[in-house]
This record gives structure tokens, sequence and C-alpha cells, in this order.
């Protein structure tokens, strides 16, 4: 096989798995600042219990995740040599920050957040909880400029057949940047709110103890992923202008701007299709498809008010079945964003068969093989967990668990003498 084709395959199975992890991540640490928030300014147990319950959910996504990204890190250097040589000075940089805010502060926030239960006074436990989502957000948005920059690349110049920064502003006002960086916020905020009003309505069809409680975070779910498939739609359709002024080629469309293009690379990287494969079009189609069918979760608003409609489980189960599609949705406008981009890895600089590690193809077939194993089985057993401890339900979850308090010591009888 090709070795081209076997890496481009290794790098859509790694990131596709972990991105899965990281819209989770995202979508619930804001659901789950709102939750605490709540609680430290009502001093209500109910906010207390659903943020110990989500919080646990949270944890266990994040800790497997941050295994899926490292993998991730390491195809740079094994996979795609010509990338790190040719562009690592622009691209390295917000790819650098982001490994610093999201492996360094992010995860020690958490681990604070986590052991900080019943040791550190609420306000400050809750700004632990702030400072993770904070970090977590700019972690996304500092993966988003390395993105837009392949998209689009800004602020640089060929040295020496070597890209260098010139301008790091412009990396940060990338026409390629903002719309599609408020896309991914809001499609992890969908997903957040899916999965909380799907866990839910499991329990609430279950009939669990736990009804009130999960009433309320069904009701939090909702209206998340209502407002949130909104801002989707929003962002979505708002980055046609953009994606057709920086890349005319994107969606195979025939306009002057693409002719000219092609007319152009054809000149410096000489003959070849620059047009991008059609499982881009058909990706973004399918995307839109869902998309429209998640905005019918404004029909379900009304089980917010009518305590009688959740006790009919036909509703319930369509939020049960309808949880894949978000992130369904998420990974099919991920590959029409990259697969788009052919043949190029920094769009118009670098073609994607030079940017390729020289390394033979049965080689590059065991890599392939060997990571999607290891992501595939952290995948497994991240949903395995999940599930297992989402139908367990709020009654005591180990997170914030109130330390036992100490056993009397003995007291033994006193000597006879």
């Amino acid at each position: 096989m090709d070795t081209l084709l076997l890496a481009r395959l290794q790098f859509a199975t790694t990131t596709s798995i972990h991105f899965l992890f990281v819209v989770v991540t995202l979508g619930l640490v804001t659901l789950l600042v709102g939750m605490q928030t709540a609680w430290v300014l009502t001093g209500n147990p109910k906010w207390e219990r659903l943020t110990r319950y989500w919080g646990q959910l949270y944890v266990i996504n994040y800790v497997l995740g941050i295994a899926t990204g490292l993998v991730m890190e390491f195809q740079f250097g094994l996979n795609w040599s010509g990338l790190s040589r040719y562009v690592g000075n622009v691209f390295g940089a917000p790819l650098a920050i982001e490994t610093l805010v999201a492996f360094f502060l992010e995860s020690t926030f958490l681990g604070m957040w986590i052991f900080g239960w019943h040791r550190l006074g609420k306000g400050v436990h809750l700004a632990l909880l702030w400072g993770v989502a904070i970090t977590a957000y700019a972690s996304a948005f500092w993966i988003m400029v390395a993105n837009s920059w392949l998209q689009n690349p800004v602020g640089y110049e060929v040295r020496d057949g070597i890209a260098h920064l010139t301008d790091f502003g412009a990396l940060l006002t990338n026409p390629s940047l903002g719309m599609a960086l408020g896309h991914v916020v809001s499609a992890a905020l969908l997903v957040g709110g899916m999965l909380m009003a799907a866990v839910s309505a499991g329990h609430l069809i279950r009939r669990t103890p736990d009804f009130a409680l999960f009433r309320t975070s069904l009701r939090i779910g909702l209206i998340t992923a209502a407002l949130a498939i909104t801002m989707v739609q929003g962002f979505g359709f708002a980055q046609f202008g953009p994606v057709g002024s920086v890349q005319p080629t994107k969606f195979g469309g025939d306009n002057p701007e693409s002719r000219a293009l092609i007319a152009e690379w054809t000149t410096r990287f000489g003959p070849g299709d620059y047009t991008p494969p059609a499982l881009a079009s058909v990706g973004l189609g399918f995307m839109i498809l869902i998309g429209f069918t998640l905005g019918c979760v404004w029909l379900l608003l009304p089980l917010l008010y009518r305590d009688w409609i959740i006790r009919l489980r036909f509703p319930l189960w369509l939020i049960l079945l309808g949880l894949p599609l978000p992130f369904v949705a998420v990974i099919l406008g991920w590959i029409s964003r990259e697969v788009g981009r052919q043949p190029w890895v920094a769009y118009g600089l670098l073609p994607t068969e030079q940017a390729v590690s020289p390394v033979s193809a049965p080689l590059m077939l065991t890599s392939l093989i060997g990571f999607s194993l290891l992501l595939g089985t952290l995948a497994v057993t991240n949903w395995v967990l999940l599930a297992r401890h989402a139908r367990r339900g709020a009654a005591d979850p180990a997170l914030g668990r109130p330390p036992a308090p100490p056993s009397e010591p003995a007291h033994p009888e006193p000597a006879l003498i």
C-alpha cells in the first residue's frame, strides 16, 4: 500500500477518536461550572450532588482523553517529519502554548479540584473549576490557531526552504479562525448538552429514585443543546464566506478564483489534481442534515414545563437514541474541514506528499494498526466506564465523597491484678 495513504488514514483515525474526547470534555466542564457555581451561591445540596455525579463522568473522560492526545503529538515527528521540518517554526508555536496550557495549567487545576473536596473552601474550590474551564477553552483556541494556519498560512516568510514566523498577530486574526472556533466550541456544548440530556432520560425511563434530580439535569441538557445547535448552525453557515475567500478550491467550486489559483500551483509545483476529494463535500452534506435534525431539539423543550410529558417514555427514548448524532456530526465536520484542504497539508504552501516521513509502507501499516488498536481500546474503555458510572446514579459518587470519620481507638480491658 501507499505510505502516504497509510499515514493519512492513521492521522484521520487518531484525530477523530481524540476529537470525541475533546468535545465531551469541553462541553461537560462548562455545565459543571454552572452547577457548582449554583451550589456555592445557593447552598442547595441538589447542585452539589449534580456536580459530583457529572464531575465524575468528566474526570473519566478527561483522563483517557489525555492518553489519546499524547499519541497525536508523537505522530508529527513519526509520520510527518516533512511538516515538522518545513513549517515547525510557525506551526509549533501555538502547539507549544497549547501544551503548556492543557498539560500543565489545566491538569494542575483539575488535580487540585479532584482532591480539594472537603479540604478547600467552597470559593477556592469553585475557582479551581473555573480555572479548568478557562484553560480548556484556551487549549481549544490555540489548537484552532494552529489548524487555521494550515488552512490559510499567514504571517510567515520562507527562508532557506523553511517557513519562519514573522507576524504572531496574524495568527490570531486569521480569517479562517474566528467562525471555525465558534463552530467547534458550540459543537462541544451541543455534545455536552445532549450527553447530559440522554443520560438523564435513561434514568427517567428507568424511574430511578433520583427522579427529581435527573429531571433537573434533563432540563439543563435540553436547554444547552437547543441553544448550542442554533449557534452551531450560525457559525457553520457563516464559514462559507471566509472559506470561499481564502480557500476557493475547498469544495470543488469552478470559479475564476479557483482556476487562477490552480494555474499558479501548476506553475510552482507542476501538473496535478489540485481539487479536494469528493469526501469533503459528502461529509459536509451529511453534517448539515444531522444539524437540521438536531434542530428539532427545540420541539422537546415542553418537557421542561410539564411533568406529565416527562413521564411519557417516547420523547425520552428519542433523546436517548439521538445521542450518537452530535458525535457523528462533529467527526463529519472535522473530516470536511481537513479533507477539503487536500492535496495540501499547509494550503498552497506544502503538498501533503512532501510532508510525510520517508518510511516504508510495512512500517507505516504496523504503526497504523498499533495506534488504531491503542486508541480504539481507550475509546471503548472510556465509554464502558462512562456507561457503568452513569448507570449507577447520583446516590453517592466517589468524587467528592466525604472522608470517613476516624474510628474510635479500642480501649483494652484493664488488666486484672
